[in-house]
C-alpha cells in the first residue's frame, strides 16, 4: 500500500509511520516541522521515507507529496490546544479548515481516489453524555460559573437540581464544541465528509480521545495534561490538579491510536467511509488518578495537588463508547497501568521554547 501521513513527524503521525513501515508499506510525509513542536530540522525517520517539508495549505507542497499516488492519506496535521482570542483562531482555522479544504481539493485532482483517514477529536463534543437518575432522562451537563465558584464540580439536572451521572459518549450525541480547536476540527470533519461525498473520496474520521505515549510532546501548546503532569515531575515539583481532580477521562495509548487508524484504512470501504468512530478504551479513569498513577514511578515521593482552582470551557466528564469501532475489530490492547509506566519511564519531547 502507498501511503501519505501528513503531520507524519508529529506525535500520532510518527507512530504510524513507524506502523506502515514496518509491515511493508510505500510512505510519504508531508510536514512543516513547526519549532514550537519540533526540536531538530533533520529528523529521522524508519526505512525509505519520502519526506517532503511543506505545509498543508501550499499546493506545492501538496502536488509534491502526492505525486506517488497513494492508497490512503492519513491526515494528522493540525494546531491543537484550545487557542485563544482572534489571533488564534485565524491561525486555527487557516491550517485546520483551509488546510484540510486544499488536501482535498488536491486529492480530488488525482487520478485516483485514495481513502481519507482524518485525525478528528473527541473535543467536539463539549461536555460529556449525562443522565438524571431522578427524573429518568438525558440532560445537559454544561456547569454554571456560579457553581464553579462555589466549588461545585458536578454538573447538576436544570429541571430538579440532582447532581447528573455521567455516561459514555457515542457518535450520535450532538457535537457542543466550545473552545477554537474544537470548533475548527469540527468545520475539518464536516468539511472532509462532505467534499469526499461530492468526488467520491472515501473519507473516515476518528476521534480520538486523550491520548498519551513515547514521543509526546512538553512544554509546547500541543501538550496534554500527561505531558504537563510528567514535566512537572521531572522537575521535582507535584502535579497541579484542577477541581478536585475526579474528572473523568478516557486516556488511550498512542499504539492503540495506530491500531485504529490502521484499521479504518484497511476495513472494508461500505463499513467505514463517511463515518465517525470514537477512538479511546471505553474505561474513564479520573485527572487524579492518572497524576498518581505517574507520580508512582516518577517519584513516589511526590504527592499531585488539587488546587480548586478551574478553567472556565473545562469539561467535568468526557469518555468513550467503543461500540462502533469495536465492529471493525478494535479493541483496546494497552491497559491504563501499562501504558501509563511506560509513558512514565520514556523520554519526552523537549523542543525548544519560541516565542509566540
Amino acid at each position: 500500500m502507498r501511503a501519505l501521513v501528513t503531520g507524519g513527524a508529529g506525535f500520532v503521525g510518527s507512530h504510524i509511520v513507524e506502523a506502515l513501515v514496518e509491515r511493508g508499506d510505500t510512505v510519504t510525509i508531508l510536514d512543516n516541522l513547526n519549532p514550537r513542536v519540533h526540536s531538530t530540522d533533520s529528523p529521522t525517520f524508519p526505512g525509505a521515507v519520502n519526506f517532503v517539508r511543506g505545509d498543508i495549505s501550499s499546493s506545492m507542497s501538496l502536488g509534491r507529496a502526492l505525486e506517488q499516488l497513494p492508497d490512503v492519506v492519513f491526515h494528522e496535521a493540525a494546531v491543537v490546544g484550545l487557542g485563544k482570542g482572534a489571533v488564534d483562531a485565524e491561525h486555527y482555522a487557516d491550517t485546520n479548515i483551509t488546510g484540510t479544504i486544499r488536501l482535498m481539493d488536491a486529492i480530488s485532482r488525482l487520478r485516483i481516489r485514495p481513502r481519507v483517514i482524518l485525525a478528528s477529536t473527541m473535543a467536539l463534543y463539549g461536555e460529556g453524555a449525562y443522565v438524571c437518575e431522578m427524573c429518568h432522562i438525558p440532560r445537559d451537563g454544561r456547569r454554571e460559573l456560579e457553581d464553579l465558584k462555589k466549588g461545585i464540580w458536578e454538573p447538576r439536572c436544570d429541571l430538579c437540581g440532582s447532581e447528573l451521572q455521567p455516561t459514555p459518549v457515542n457518535e450520535t450525541q450532538p457535537a457542543r464544541p466550545d473552545s477554537v480547536y474544537a470548533i475548527t476540527k469540527l468545520c475539518q470533519e464536516q468539511l472532509s465528509i462532505s467534499i469526499g461525498k461530492q468526488y467520491s473520496i472515501p473519507v473516515v474520521a476518528l476521534r480520538y480521545h486523550n491520548i498519551y505515549g513515547p514521543r509526546m510532546p512538553r512544554d509546547t501548546p500541543y501538550a496534554g495534561v500527561a505531558s504537563i503532569f510528567k514535566s512537572r515531575l521531572l522537575a521535582a515539583a507535584p502535579p497541579l490538579v484542577f477541581e478536585d481532580g475526579g474528572q473523568l477521562r478516557d486516556f488511550i495509548h498512542v499504539k492503540d491510536i495506530v491500531q485504529a487508524n490502521l484499521l479504518a484504512a484497511d476495513g472494508p470501504e461500505g463499513d467505514v467511509a463517511y463515518e465517525a468512530f470514537n477512538v479511546g478504551t471505553g474505561t474513564p479513569h479520573s485527572i487524579l488518578d492518572f497524576a498518581k498513577k505517574l507520580a508512582e514511578v516518577l517519584a513516589p515521593e511526590i504527592t499531585p495537588e488539587l488546587s480548586g482552582n478551574f478553567r472556565l470551557g473545562d469539561v467535568r466528564h468526557v469518555f468513550a463508547s467503543i461500540a462502533k469501532i469495536k465492529r471493525l475489530g478494535f479493541t483496546p490492547k494497552v491497559s491504563f497501568d501499562e501504558g501509563v509506566a511506560e509513558f512514565a519511564r520514556e523520554p519526552i519531547r523537549n523542543p525548544p521554547m519560541v516565542a509566540s
